[in-house]
């Protein structure tokens, strides 16, 4: 039995720019219980190793260029983002040439796919259904030819929209990784940065000094699209936990304030708006509280309000410079950067500014970073040369730190996937310019997903 879900792409307004957003991923319906062999059965390789994956390009159903083309990025896709999670040995698909195309679906030809190694097989079809798209998916052990992933999945568009085709491959990727491996998938996150690529020289400045602007990107680097038209500094940004606002600091006004942006409905908030300097915004788990960092009380302190402004309590109180916090898993505690031992070191404290301790006694430490459950961890900037940081990882258990970059560039601003398994971070190891990079936990796997511009302080959606 096939089951069926429906993606929907949403066109929304941001500030005074339109744009072509699509939800973040929703619920499926409800849909009739799949049959137990798709319930049940985990492909698996030889003992000890992973199961060996083929994922060829997706069947057009029809000869049109659009489908033609939609099908062949699919299965690319799908490619890269199971490999991106590295729970399967994927097949490169240059070696797909020996097999006939499959017929159907349906009419594989298991044995040839066998010849060439592969304990799981993702077979799929692409159609047009009206103005929108439809994709047909299986996944086959192919030892037996049984199936154990089986969907269907349709996306809607207005007239003249755009169909999003990766998303279709990031869904079904995300899905077999759950179904599989019991494993949430990032294929559908998303990953927040500031830039200065668009060269537009700031409002209201004598100097020349150019803007930066909020942009998000699919975890992989594609669909790069810029949230903010302010002419002015707007950095650090940070998600929400539902994926659907994102907080940053702008300098619209002059002094650096915390802004809310709710990028699928176009809002726009200001909580924090008239009481001294805001910047450094960090969700907590729940999305109800922001912890920020502000000089109003005369000193840069870490404070934290509820999402909407309200309820603002001061959580540090020292002469020293206390910034960058980040929330533990559970919201119970919050990591932060502080100097007040000389050189800036991670500190962590209760969420009510109780228990404040110091965790690292290095060169200069700065931008923590919590990792999701179930790692115990913070990543963060560790000075390792006279101009240069590298991305760290400290155990909390075991109260040890373990380095993931080696001296290549300056490396900076870690933050996690919801996972836990990987990290985004910006880097100078490609030039002069800072751009970002994803990098497995293990240090492992590096990638580089932007190249226009200079881009800084990403971080990894929910």
């Amino acid at each position: 039995m096939t089951r069926k879900t429906l993606l929907a792409p949403a066109f929304v307004v941001v500030g005074l720019v339109a744009f072509a957003l699509q939800q973040p991923p929703q619920q499926p319906p409800q849909q009739p219980p799949q049959q137990p062999s798709e319930v049940t059965l985990t492909i698996t390789g030889s003992p000890g190793a992973p199961p060996h994956f083929a994922v060829p390009d997706f069947l057009p159903i029809t000869s049109d260029a659009d489908i033609v083309a939609a099908a062949r990025t699919i299965g690319q896709v799908l490619w890269d983002d199971l490999q991106f999670e590295r729970d399967f040995d994927m097949i490169p698909r240059d070696t797909y040439a020996s097999v006939p195309v499959a017929k159907s679906t349906t009419d594989v030809p298991f044995d040839r796919w066998l010849e060439l190694g592969a304990d799981g097989l993702v077979i799929g079809n692409v159609q047009k259904v009206g103005t929108g798209m439809r994709v047909e998916v299986r996944l086959y052990q192919v030892q037996t030819g049984r199936v154990a992933f089986s969907k269907q999945y349709d996306q809607g568009a207005a007239p003249g929209m755009p169909i999003n085709v990766r998303l279709f491959a990031h869904t079904i990727s995300d899905e077999i990784l759950q179904q599989q491996r019991n494993l949430r998938g990032v294929a559908r996150t998303k990953i927040a940065f500031d830039s200065n690529r668009d060269a537009e020289r700031m409002g209201g400045t004598i100097e020349e000094r150019q803007a930066k602007e909020i942009y998000i990107c699919d975890y992989d680097g594609a669909n790069q699209r810029r949230i903010t038209v302010s002419r002015t500094l707007s950095i650090s940004p940070h998600w929400s936990p539902d994926g659907r606002a994102i907080a940053y600091t702008s300098y619209a006004g002059g002094v650096p304030e915390i802004f809310v942006s709710f990028i699928y409905q176009g809002l726009l908030q200001r909580p924090t708006r008239g009481y001294g300097q805001n910047f450094l915004p960090a969700y907590s788990p729940d999305g109800t509280k922001i912890t920020f960092t502000s000089n109003r009380d005369g000193n840069d302190e870490i404070y934290v309000m509820n999402a909407d402004g309200s309820n603002v309590q001061r959580l540090t109180h020292n002469p020293a410079i206390d910034s960058t916090s980040t929330w533990s898993p559970n919201g119970l505690q919050i990591a932060f950067t502080s100097d007040r031992t000389g050189a800036p070191q991670i500190w962590v404290m209760n969420a009510d500014g109780t228990g404040q301790r110091q965790l690292t006694r290095e060169s200069y430490c700065d931008r923590p970073t919590w990792s999701p459950a179930p790692f115990n961890e913070i990543a963060y900037a560790s000075r390792t040369g006279p101009a240069g940081f590298d991305i760290k990882i400290l155990d909390l258990a075991k109260m040890e730190s373990m380095p993931i970059t080696f001296g290549e560039g300056s490396n900076e601003s870690p933050a996690y996937a919801p996972n836990g398994r990987h990290l985004v971070f910006m880097s100078t190891r490609g030039g002069r310019r800072q751009q970002l990079y994803t990098i497995g936990r293990d240090g492992r796997d590096l990638r580089q997903i932007t190249r226009t511009g200079a881009n800084f302080m990403p971080n990894w959606s929910r």
